[in-house]
C-alpha cells in the first residue's frame, strides 16, 4: 500500500512538472517533445518511489519524540544525507540514457553538490510528512484505545452495580418469604415458586445490556405477584403502558428496583390499602418511565432513596451520559413519584441479544 501511494504521488508530480514546463517552453518560443519531457521528468520521480519507501521506514524506526530527540534527529540526517547521496546515484548511472546534462557530468564536481543542494531539503520534507501520518496514525490509535477503556469502564461500572442490585433484591424477597413462613406456609410457598422463575428470568438477563420493555415489565409483573402474595389487598397495582412502547430497548433492571423501592418504602409501611402506578410512553424523541406510590400513610419513611434509585442514576449516567433523566417528583397525595426520561432506543436495534422484538399483547403482559 505504502509502494502504490508513492509511486502514485510521484507519478503525477512528475506529469505535473512535465506539463509546467511544456507551458514555460512554449511562452518563450522553444519547440519541445513531449516523450522527452515525460521520460525526463517520469523517470526523475520514479528514482524517489524507493528512498521514499525507505525513509518513511527510517522515520518509523526513529520517530522524534521529546525522549532522545537528539539522537533521533542525528539518525533521520544521517539517512537523509544517504538518500542524497543514493540519488545522485541515481541521476550519475541514467545520465546517458535520460540526459539531464547536456554534456557527461562529473559525478563529484557535478551531480553531488547539485543532489546535496536540491535533495536534503525533499528528504526532510519526505521525513515530515512521514512523521505527520505517523502522529495522525499514533493519535486514532490513542483516540481507539481511549474509548475501548471508557467502554470497559462503563461494562465495569454496570457489573458493579448489579453486583449490588441483585443480592439486594433477593435479600428483601427472601425476607419477604421469610416473615411469611410463619403466617402462612401456604402463601410463602406460592412465593417461593414465584421468586424462583422471578430470579431465573432477571439471570437469563444479567449479561444483557438491553432488552425490551415488555421483558422488564414481565419481570417487574413477576416480582409484584410475590408481593401482592404477601400484602394483598394492601396493593393495588395500575398499570399504565402505551402498547407501542413494548418493543422499546432499555436497559434491564431498570424499573424492578424502583418498583421495589415503592414497594417497601411506601405500600408495605401503608396502613391502609395503597395504589402502585406504572406508566410508559412517548413524548417526541423521549420514551417517559413512571412509578408512583400513594406515600407510606401515617408511618414514617426511611431516610433516603435507597439502594434503587441510587443505582438507577449511575447506570443512566454511564449508559446515556447527560441524554436520560430522573427525577424524584413528591404528589399532591403524600406519595412520590419517580420520572425517567430516555432517548428513544433506534440506534440500538442491533445489539439486541435476542433478534427481533416481538411484544406481547397489554392484557396478556399483565394478567394474573
Amino acid at each position: 500500500m505504502v509502494w502504490l501511494a508513492t509511486g502514485l504521488g510521484w507519478t503525477a508530480y512528475g506529469l505535473l512538472y512535465a506539463y509546467q514546463e511544456a507551458g514555460m517552453l512554449a511562452e518563450v518560443g522553444k519547440s519541445y517533445d513531449w516523450t522527452d519531457l515525460l521520460r525526463i521528468r517520469l523517470v526523475g520521480m520514479w528514482g524517489w518511489i524507493p528512498l521514499t519507501v525507505s525513509l518513511f521506514w527510517l522515520s518509523a524506526r526513529f520517530t522524534i519524540r521529546r525522549k532522545g530527540a537528539a539522537a533521533q534527529v542525528a539518525w533521520l540526517m544521517a539517512g537523509a544525507i544517504a538518500m542524497v547521496f543514493l540519488r545522485a546515484l541515481y541521476i550519475y548511472a541514467l545520465d546517458p540514457w535520460v540526459h539531464w546534462y547536456e554534456s557527461p557530468p562529473d559525478f563529484w564536481r557535478d551531480v553531488m553538490p547539485t543532489s546535496l543542494q536540491n535533495n536534503l531539503l525533499i528528504a526532510w520534507i519526505v521525513i515530515g510528512l512521514a512523521h505527520a501520518f505517523l502522529y495522525f496514525d499514533r493519535a486514532h490509535a490513542q483516540e481507539r484505545l481511549a474509548t475501548e477503556l471508557q467502554a470497559r469502564l462503563t461494562q465495569a461500572r454496570l457489573d458493579a452495580i448489579s453486583a449490588q442490585l441483585n443480592p439486594h433484591f433477593l435479600f428483601n424477597a427472601l425476607n419477604s418469604i421469610a416473615e411469611m413462613v410463619h403466617v402462612d406456609a401456604r402463601r410463602a410457598d406460592e412465593m417461593l415458586v414465584a421468586l424462583s422463575e422471578l430470579l431465573r428470568r432477571s439471570l437469563d438477563r444479567s449479561r444483557r445490556q438491553w432488552v425490551c420493555l415488555s421483558e422488564e415489565l414481565g419481570l417487574v409483573r413477576q416480582y409484584l405477584v410475590i408481593e401482592k402474595v404477601r400484602l394483598g389487598d394492601r396493593m393495588q397495582v395500575h398499570w399504565h403502558v402505551a402498547e407501542e412502547c413494548l418493543d422499546e430497548l432499555v436497559p434491564p433492571l431498570l424499573l424492578q428496583p424502583l418498583v421495589e423501592n415503592a414497594v417497601v418504602h411506601a405500600i408495605a409501611r401503608r396502613l391502609r390499602p395503597g395504589t402502585l402506578r406504572i406508566g410508559a410512553g412517548f413524548n417526541g424523541s423521549a420514551m417517559w418511565l413512571d412509578v408512583e406510590d400513594d406515600g407510606a400513610d401515617a408511618i414514617a419513611v426511611i431516610e433516603g432513596h435507597g439502594i434503587g434509585l441510587a443505582n438507577t442514576r449511575a447506570r443512566l449516567e454511564a449508559l446515556y451520559g447527560g441524554a436520560a433523566s430522573l427525577e424524584v417528583i413528591p404528589t399532591p397525595s403524600g406519595g412520590t413519584r419517580v420520572s425517567l426520561q430516555l432517548p428513544r432506543a433506534a440506534g440500538r436495534r442491533s445489539v439486541a441479544a435476542d433478534g427481533p422484538p416481538a411484544s406481547p399483547a397489554l392484557q396478556e403482559l399483565f394478567q394474573p
